[in-house]
């Protein structure tokens, strides 16, 4: 079949990231919305239409699978609370932090949080990003949670990109059940997560298991209801304690473990076995000026994925960048330009449950690729500022150039 698409004089890289797929020049076909084909360009197939990389490097298109870019309102005045010292728990305990986001967040109506969070999704895109997961949480009722994730759709239909929806609505407790946590699980259980899957807006549950959060008793009660859904688990864990809620995911065999810097040897195993992956939050980690760093080279022997996300949110990573992010998982955390490539391509895939058709150059994968004027992938970890992309694809179709 003769292709629509060849994108030719590209560089490729190899499985691991660390180096080229060939030595000579290569090339990529592309039909409809897929990866055609792909190899050495003297062996490319006919195609209608014919793109000159210029020798650039092509990779898959980026993908940031942890963000809560819905929202209202801006905490720069917390910011400036712990530069002065102000422990983040101490701003949440006493009604900031996340209460006050979704103070805003209700306040807003649906058009204004569209218009707010537009700007957010556009400045990832800019960077190469094709498919991003944006969380609810900031609602914290029936009505609020389906406005944050009817806005997320939404912004998918507008921009273009993927955008996967995760219900967040165990992500702290609302002020009117102030010391009612168990009345609140059961009414995220009864109510909210089942309005939500009624009307096909919610694709993934996520939950705060933290000691500012919710117990792993109360967590697994979500998991619960959301398994008789049918909707996959994930969990913010192990991020300020070690709670257990790594080892409740694992058991759930969720789609994640993220933050995960109070991660314990006795999780690895049950993560391993669960095929989870490892999502690491860098820019959190830099905003809270945390000191407790993710367990990586245990994370590496038991061989399992580590993705890379932005955590985009307006408290503890208010980053509208994940090559940034890629460069601090390289200096905060310590993992090789290679590995953050494949944090936010093949394993970030895999935390949304999209490894069969998004985060590698595949025939038969989804033609999202991105097009890079550099001399070798680790530059997309190097620097900040320092690169954007020629040209980007989604879903087989042009859609920036510069």
């Amino acid at each position: 079949m003769q292709a629509e698409i060849l994108i030719r004089n590209v560089r490729l890289p190899g499985h691991d990231y660390s180096a080229a797929r060939s030595t000579g020049a290569s090339a990529v076909a592309l039909s409809g919305s897929q990866i055609h084909w792909l190899g050495d360009e003297a062996d490319a197939p006919v195609a209608d239409e014919i793109v000159d990389g210029g020798g650039g490097w092509l990779t898959p298109g980026l993908i940031d699978c942890h963000t809560h870019l819905v929202y209202a309102g801006s905490r720069a005045q917390e910011f400036e609370e712990r530069l002065q010292g102000v422990p983040y728990e101490d701003i949440a305990r006493r009604g900031g932090g996340i209460l006050s986001t979704v103070e805003a967040t209700r306040r807003a109506s649906e058009e204004e949080l569209f218009e707010q969070s537009l700007p957010r999704l556009l400045a990832l895109a800019r960077e190469g990003v094709c498919t991003v997961e944006i969380k609810s949480g900031y609602g914290l009722d029936c009505d609020n949670e389906l406005k944050m994730l009817r806005v997320a759709r939404a912004l998918a239909r507008h921009s273009g990109l993927t955008v996967t929806t995760t219900l967040l609505a165990a992500h702290a407790l609302p002020p009117e059940f102030s010391g009612r946590a168990d009345a609140y699980i059961d009414q995220v259980c009864d109510v909210i997560l089942p309005a939500a899957h009624a009307e096909g807006l919610v694709d993934a549950v996520d939950v705060f298991c933290e000691s500012i959060g919710f117990s792993p008793l109360q967590c697994e009660q979500v998991f619960r209801r959301a398994r008789e859904l049918g909707l996959p688990v994930k969990g913010h864990v192990e991020q300020l304690s070690h709670s257990g809620g790594a080892a409740l995911v694992a058991s759930y065999r969720g789609l994640s473990v993220d933050h995960i810097e109070y991660l314990d040897k006795s999780d690895i195993d049950a993560l391993a076995e669960s095929g989870c992956v490892c999502v690491l939050l860098p820019g959190a980690f830099y905003t809270l000026n945390e000191t407790r760093k993710p367990p990586l080279e245990l994370l590496r022997e038991a061989g399992l994925p580590i993705a890379v996300a932005s955590d985009l949110n307006p408290g503890s990573s208010p980053m509208a960048s994940l090559l940034l992010n890629m460069n601090m998982a390289c200096v905060l955390f310590g993992l090789t330009p290679a590995e953050a490539l494949l944090g936010v391509t093949r394993h970030a895939a895999a935390a949304l449950g999209l490894g069969q058709c998004k985060g590698a150059l595949t025939a038969g994968m989804d033609a999202d690729l991105v097009l890079w004027d550099i001399e070798h992938p680790a530059e997309l970890s190097y620097g900040h500022g320092l690169v954007r992309p020629r040209q980007i694809w989604r879903g087989g179709r042009t859609v920036a150039e510069s």
